[in-house]
């Protein structure tokens, strides 16, 4: 399948590494002009870069904003102006004690994983339905249907962000736009990493830790291996081009057959 995204304009939050770096780099191989976006002017120019020398020729804008504010978010706006593919990658995790998350930390993964989509979806989704053409995706997790035990405030926001793309999906009904969440099960990140050894011993070398997380506590897992970016960025990719054109509304799942049902 060719997938051509040329004369298009994406914005993918959070994309200085892990998967959002993977999306940027893959929605930039198949043509279109791709916002790197992070907090940090240094680290956004540095994923740049480096989605620029695996993609030579790349049409790439970094965009150093907080997207989890008013003004960052505004900022973004008008450095890009028009934007026709809209990924809310941008999202907070980690493990915690349930009965220790304070009501300050159920804010913030609420703003930084939820608000924060739902803000860049009113800003970008008008001008998508209004030109006839237009997609808007956010990145959840298999923690939105399976909720863990040790990420109950994770699990809350990915749950909310099938709630949210549902619903914007209809406010998009018959005009061309579509509005689709990814359910992306456990993924090979540095991030990742840091979380695997929080729960395994820190003295197994890598692969022995990955395994002895995928045994211990994500045993349903059928791939029975972490995901790697680029297997998400797949499926976001194709999410964004013409040939999806038909698939809206929906949670479409590159969890590796973690959740243990045939529908999400």
């Amino acid at each position: 399948m060719q997938i051509d995204l040329q004369g298009r304009t994406a914005l993918v939050t959070g994309s200085t590494q892990g998967i959002g770096a993977a999306i940027a780099t893959g929605l930039a191989r198949s043509g279109a002009r791709v916002a790197v976006n992070g907090r940090s002017t240094g680290r956004v120019r540095k994923s740049a870069a480096a989605i620029g020398r695996e993609v030579p020729g790349a049409d790439l804008v970094p965009v150093a904003a907080d997207v989890t504010t008013e003004a960052g978010a505004e900022q973004v706006a008008e450095a890009l102006g028009r934007v026709d593919i809209l990924v809310n990658n941008l999202g907070v995790f980690g493990a915690a004690d349930p009965m220790e998350i304070t009501d300050d930390e159920w804010r913030r993964y609420f703003e930084v994983n939820v608000l924060a989509a739902v803000r860049l979806t009113r800003l970008f989704l008008p001008g998508m339905t209004g030109r006839g053409w237009g997609r808007v995706q956010y990145i959840a997790s298999d923690s939105a249907i399976v909720t863990p035990a040790e990420m109950i405030h994770y699990g809350m926001s990915k749950t909310a962000l099938l709630a949210v793309s549902r619903g914007f999906a209809k406010q998009a009904a018959g005009t061309g736009g579509t509005v689709n969440s990814v359910i992306a099960g456990p993924t090979h990140t540095g991030g990742v990493e840091d979380f695997v050894y929080e729960l395994v011993d820190r003295g197994l070398p890598w692969e022995e830790a990955q395994r002895a997380f995928m045994r211990e506590h994500r045993p349903q897992s059928l791939l029975q291996r972490l995901i790697e970016p680029g297997e998400i960025a797949n499926m976001v990719v194709y999410l964004a081009s013409d040939q999806a054109s038909a698939t809206t509304g929906g949670a479409l799942r590159v969890d590796g057959g973690y959740v243990d049902s045939i529908l999400p």
